[in-house]
């Protein structure tokens, strides 16, 4: 027998009975849509959870600083130089390292002053860092230092001659007005009095560092740069030493006799992995080397076999209801077998193989699933719809915790006309074991 034959037959015998088959798919339909709105609750979750990780930094990024009980005067500390910047670039998986010299200055404009924590970087590693350019643009091509502000800097102002809100933010355009730098703090602070022994310190000089762009205000009003000063990495240095000329700059370390050395360190060394599956290994293997090393890949591994858990409960909890509507498949198979004991014993005597006799009841079953598979994947996806815009209006940052990606609905459909088909195969065993002479004299 063909299987268009066996296709036209089987929904032929499905719509003879109309109510047990759609009694039988709504029980599919309520057992698609509550697996797929349960795991899409779980991979919403997930997603949202992984949006926010990579908000706080990339994924596939190792920071690295000096170990935190190391000796800050000895001579072969462990340090992070550039022979330490190569080797690691030499490292199976490294895509790149971006090195980090970060300190704090003192900002004066007219009555108003604040501490910028500036943070000088390659031009390469500021625009991977992805800040939304507000105003100007980001450092890199510049000949001279220049700054780039991130949007929540003038934050740090406050006015010191105490007159108006101490807190108030200061009505400073970062990009016009004259912002003067004084890095030598130390000297500055010690210049406004005179020492024990009486004598006055000569005030450092002042800089006026001209911005490059502004950081864009976010929508939510906070962003991880926001609180920092950007700029060119080698410029800074060149700067730094102009300032500080045979005195150690903040943040760098001095030998045992006091003096700085002529090569400048890093505070931080930004590590870039080419894949989030290595990030681990990378890691490891800079623990090895006696650094401080660390990423969000722990957390977030950790993280994603939490989330897994419990999107395999909530999927659980809907494989429940697609069980129970397989009993009903079941079920409604072996009625069917029941009430058509004449006609296969007919098919039988006619020669009809008893392959045949099995496949067309799995087409039946199978059948069911499908029609309830689909839609409960049309009312799944409703269900979600509803879901986001609920969460949406309650929450903005839940917006989208219910996500069905093409290979859950694939699979959803999938899932269902197996279901069926598992359902209907014992009840296909049975119409095949059938006596043809038995089946023919019941009526």
């Amino acid at each position: 027998m063909r299987f268009l034959d066996l296709l036209r037959m089987s929904g032929g015998n499905l719509r003879k009975r109309k109510v047990r088959t759609i009694l039988t798919v709504l029980g599919v339909v309520v057992g698609v849509a509550s697996i797929v709105v349960m795991i899409s609750l779980g991979l919403g979750l997930s997603r949202s959870l992984m949006a926010q990780y990579e908000s706080y930094g990339s994924l596939t990024q190792i920071t690295v600083n000096e170990p935190w009980n190391m000796d800050s005067d000895a001579e072969e500390a462990m340090r992070l130089d550039d022979a330490l910047v190569q080797r690691i670039e030499g490292m199976e998986h490294v895509e790149s390292v971006f090195p980090v010299i970060e300190l704090s200055a003192l900002a004066k404009y007219g009555s108003y002053e604040g501490y910028l924590q500036i943070r000088g970087m390659s031009p390469e590693a500021l625009r991977e860092l992805g800040m939304e350019v507000g105003e100007g643009k980001l450092p890199g091509g510049d000949k001279e230092l220049t700054f780039f502000y991130g949007c929540q800097v003038l934050q740090n102002f406050y006015n010191a001659k105490g007159s108006g809100g101490y807190w108030e933010t200061p009505d400073i355009d970062l990009m016009e007005d004259p912002v003067f730098i004084i890095f030598d703090t130390e000297s500055y602070y010690a210049s406004q009095g005179t020492t024990e022994d009486g004598q006055t310190v000569k005030p450092p000089k002042k800089y006026l560092i001209p911005a490059c762009g502004v950081e864009a205000m976010p929508e939510d009003g906070w962003s991880q740069y926001g609180w920092y000063t950007y700029c060119d990495i080698d410029q800074l240095v060149v700067q730094l030493q102009k300032a500080f000329k045979n005195k150690v700059i903040p943040g760098q370390p001095s030998t045992k006799t006091g003096k700085p050395y002529k090569e400048i360190f890093y505070n931080t060394l930004y590590v870039n992995v080419d894949s989030m599956d290595y990030v681990m290994a990378v890691q490891n293997d800079l623990t090895a080397l006696g650094y401080e090393a660390y990423s969000n890949a722990e957390w977030v591994e950790s993280e994603q076999k939490t989330m897994g858990y419990i999107q395999a409960v909530l999927g659980g909890i809907g494989a429940v209801s697609l069980f129970v509507a397989a009993i009903g498949i079941a079920n409604t198979m072996m009625m069917s077998i029941y009430e058509r004991t004449k006609e296969i014993g007919v098919m039988k005597v006619l020669g009809c193989d008893l392959r045949d006799i099995r496949s067309l009841f799995l087409l039946e079953a199978g059948g069911i699933g499908l029609i309830g598979g689909v839609i409960g994947l049309l009312l799944s996806l409703i269900l979600s719809f509803v879901i986001n815009r609920v969460a949406a209006g309650a929450d903005a940052s839940m917006a989208g915790i219910s996500y069905i990606p093409f290979w859950l609905a694939l699979l959803s459909l999938i899932f269902a006309v197996m279901v069926g088909m598992l359902a209907g195969f014992f009840p296909a065993r049975r119409a095949m074991k059938l006596s043809p002479l038995a089946a023919i004299r019941n009526e």
